[in-house]
């Protein structure tokens, strides 16, 4: 069991404290909230569903007499449990708790009705009379896993600068907004008041192995995934010394997994397309003046991490490409035919990659970003030249062919890139880069550029068949055909004729899609 006080909280500070709250918050969580009548459950009950839902001004009445309410919000379901009129312990199990539980949060007032039927894992909030009147105690005890997830909920309010509750006893000024983020683990906020407004919270938890697949190690080891922040970290500045937009880093807790970032907008690249706010061939020529550039900066083996060591910058190998293509036969063979991908057709798809993965060996090794794509990428029109391209997520970043990330870009997994605006920016590329430096092989980073093409679709056709299958996202079939179309185009090249000759036997045009039963 793990605590922490706040003292002298006034109800402005409880508000802050409830969307502090909803930010950490996940599906399966129960927060207790104790204390006399008046002493300000309701308000930060409501301030949690507030802060979920993203909308303020939603009417949240006080469950006295329903016993319970609930909420669907975009993140998740909330029931919010009333539970001073209980006639008995054994009666909330009739109120759905258990069901709450299992689809999203539960938030209840009065937890000491319920005897000893609240589940084991949870976070009690008591707030108590501190004999000042406009102000509460607030105590934030954690059970279970909620144990350390306390702790790191007192390191993250202590780094965006909580400073109200009398004598800086962490009573957050700071006001959150959740930022909706990838299929990450990663989650970001917006900090809208408070001493740094203007910045983004990275909330970064170091993540566990996952379970060995091969060689004793798991699928992040191998494919070489960053796992906590210091990898951004170290790539940030390098980033920016190279002169690249990327957000700049103002705070940091690397135990923790917490930091305080520039915040360089919304104008994601996929948005702007989408809306028709910034023509495709405006912002992808600019992102394609940036990799240009990023050629001048060799990609180091090692980089400092600023308060914590060094990283690591992985070569980007044949291990790490193989296990990202055999994605494709272990989730989106089963998952279209429903059955394991027999011993002989893996093995032929392996030794073709394999082929490939000698050759592309042999080209020079540069900066890879691994996501460099739409909605990695922000448009900043009021700054110059390449400066007008910021940068995100790129902690995966390795050292390999340098096609990878111009493929990455013409070949975006999520917004259409029409085949004359792909080759016309090829093209560009490789002008910008002859210009720059001598001996720039066309010849092989055309091979290189349609290889890993093929590479990375087949990885992105696998990672959406996972997505899917194992998580429930089935949004992301909808992109599927469009990397098939890609991936028909890097496997015209004639160094690819036995790969092609793979993929259309056993995945013909006319049988790509994903049944979603």
């Amino acid at each position: 069991m793990a605590s922490h006080v706040i003292d002298r909280v006034t109800e402005p500070q409880l508000v802050r404290l409830g969307e502090d709250l909803a930010f950490v918050a996940r599906r399966g969580d129960l927060i207790a909230l104790s204390g006399e009548l008046g002493a300000g459950k309701t308000t930060l009950a409501r301030a949690i569903i507030h802060a979920l839902a993203g909308n303020k001004d939603e009417e949240i009445p006080s469950p006295t007499f329903t016993l319970v309410q609930t909420y669907a919000t975009p993140r998740m379901p909330v029931a919010h449990f009333d539970l001073y009129r209980l006639g008995a312990p054994s009666e909330i199990e009739e109120l759905g708790l258990d069901l709450a539980l299992k689809n999203g949060i539960a938030i209840v007032e009065w937890p000491e009705h319920a005897g000893a039927l609240l589940p084991a894992s949870r976070l009690e909030v008591r707030l108590d009379d501190n004999g000042e009147g406009a102000s509460r105690r607030v105590t934030l005890i954690g059970h279970g896993d909620w144990e350390a997830r306390l702790k790191r909920f007192v390191a993250m309010r202590s780094l965006i600068g909580g400073g109200g509750g009398g004598g800086g006893t962490n009573g957050a000024s700071c006001e959150l907004r959740y930022l909706q983020g990838d299929a990450s683990v990663r989650r970001y906020a917006r900090l809208l008041r408070g001493p740094r407004p203007g910045a983004i919270l990275m909330d970064w938890p170091r993540q566990p192995d996952g379970p060995a697949i091969r060689n004793g190690l798991p699928y992040s080891r191998l494919a070489h995934l960053a796992e906590d922040v210091r990898p951004f970290v170290a790539v940030a500045n390098a980033l920016h010394a190279a002169g690249l937009t990327v957000p700049r880093i103002h705070a940091q807790d690397l135990d923790n997994g917490f930091l305080l970032l520039d915040d360089l907008g919304d104008r994601v690249f996929g948005r702007e397309v989408e809306t028709g706010a910034t023509d495709q061939a405006t912002l992808w020529q600019a992102a394609t003046d940036a990799l240009v550039a990023l050629q001048d900066a060799p990609a180091p083996q090692t980089l400092p991490v600023a308060g914590g060591g060094e990283h690591h910058v992985a070569a980007y190998d044949r291990g790490a490409m193989a296990i990202e293509t055999e994605l494709l036969v272990d989730w989106y063979w089963p998952a279209l035919r429903g059955g394991v991908v027999p011993r002989q057709e893996r093995a032929e798809f392996v030794g073709l990659w394999a082929e490939v993965f000698v050759e592309l060996a042999k080209m020079p090794a540069a900066w890879v970003l691994r996501d460099y794509h739409s909605p990695n990428l922000l448009w900043l029109p009021e700054r110059q030249g390449i400066a007008r391209v910021g940068v995100i997520d790129f902690q995966d970043a390795m050292r390999g062919p340098a096609a990878y990330d111009l493929v990455s870009l013409l070949q975006d997994a999520r917004v259409d890139v029409a085949p004359e605006l792909e080759a016309a920016l090829f093209d560009h590329y490789c002008a910008g880069v002859t210009a720059r430096r001598t001996g720039f092989d066309r010849d092989a980073f055309t091979f290189a550029y349609a290889a890993l093409g093929a590479q990375r679709n087949t990885k992105i056709v696998g990672i959406f068949a996972r997505l899917a299958k194992r998580d429930g996202k089935f949004g992301y079939l909808h992109h599927i055909p469009r990397l098939w179309r890609y991936l028909d185009r890097d496997l015209s090249h004639p160094q690819l004729a036995g790969l092609k000759r793979w993929y259309d036997r056993h995945f013909p045009a006319d049988a790509r899609n994903i049944p979603l039963a």
